[in-house]
């Protein structure tokens, strides 16, 4: 399997601030937005130059054209990756090529042709698991064994996980000057730095309560690193942000020791607009309480078609076995 033949650049290496790799990059406004994206253009180099340790950085985006970037896209399919994983780095793709026409290193037609890519058209059943109840208090149980600080906030942020919906990132991004107990609300910045409203569950308030009783009330980050010795993670004064990554490894610490099997933050994400839908809210309030852009994407995780299909098949009476 070849790489794709692109051109030597006739000029120098990239300087960072000309590099559409680094300005587009930088126009994202989160940090999980530019971890996933510095990955799918890293990815993109390594089929470029057939080198697996290439970054995108100081690649000469600006010469591809239209015969190398559908190269590039049959690549992906050829190497078997599923379709939503080929059209996110497309996307990433074609915004890179815009970067690079709107430094002045392409001109318009360039782009346009190189960027000219049709998405992979796929059907695919829903990603991701229900979280039952069950589960969710099995976890909760094991940070409650834990009586250490520790075990307070993971509780609090398990709550506010399942009752908001939220995503992992927007959770890390907290800051108790967003909390009200008051209204039992967070503001939050979602993606694009969207803000929106989400609210508590009086139960998660009152673990919330807990949780602040011993990190202290303090500006800083909602929930924040603890170390080994039991003291938060201070930064610059305050109580330091923690990674979406770590609130990931939170909840798989927490559900192992409860002997649940793994979980994703986004799976309390579907599971939340699931009982939303299931409890009779509207598409619209909650797409606006999960920070949809489109009510299309909420849509996608309404689990009620499914059910009402395998009620229908239960309608059917399987025959007893009996001689002719």
């Amino acid at each position: 399997m070849s790489a794709p033949a692109v051109p030597e650049s006739p000029r120098p290496a990239v300087e960072p601030a000309r590099d559409p790799y680094q300005v587009y990059l930088d126009s994202l406004t989160s940090a999980e937005s530019r971890r996933a994206m510095r990955g799918c253009l890293d990815r993109l180099a390594a089929l470029i130059s057939g080198d697996e340790v290439s970054s995108g950085a100081g690649q000469p985006w600006h010469l591809l054209r239209y015969e190398h970037t559908v190269r590039l896209r049959a690549l992906m399919t050829e190497r078997g990756w599923s379709p939503s994983y080929v059209n996110k780095h497309l996307v990433a793709l074609r915004r890179v090529l815009r970067e690079a026409w709107r430094l002045g290193q392409m001109t318009a037609e360039e782009y346009q042709r190189a960027a000219d890519l049709p998405t992979v058209e796929h059907t695919r059943l829903p990603t991701g698991q229900h979280v039952p109840p069950e589960v969710v208090g099995a976890a909760l149980a094991a940070c409650e064994r834990d009586d250490s600080r520790a075990g307070l906030r993971d509780a609090a942020l398990l709550a506010v996980l399942y009752s908001t919906g939220c995503r992992r990132a927007e959770i890390a991004g907290m800051t108790l000057g967003d909390y009200d107990p008051g209204s039992r609300s967070i503001r939050v910045r979602g993606k694009r730095d969207k803000e929106r409203m989400v609210y508590l569950t009086t139960e998660a308030v009152g673990r919330m309560e807990r949780w602040l009783a011993v990190r202290g009330r303090p500006a800083g980050a909602l929930f924040c690193p603890i170390g080994k010795s039991g003291g938060l993670r201070i930064r610059d004064g305050e109580p330091a942000a923690m990674t979406g990554q770590a609130i990931a490894d939170i909840l798989g610490k927490r559900l192992a020791e409860a002997g649940a099997a793994p979980r994703t933050p986004h799976d309390f994400r579907r599971t939340f607009i699931g009982e939303l839908l299931d409890a009779g809210v509207d598409l619209a309030t909650a797409q606006a309480l999960v920070g949809h852009s489109s009510p299309a994407t909420t849509a996608r995780y309404d689990r009620r078609p499914e059910r009402r299909r395998r009620e229908a098949v239960d309608r059917i009476a399987m025959p007893a076995p009996r001689p002719l």
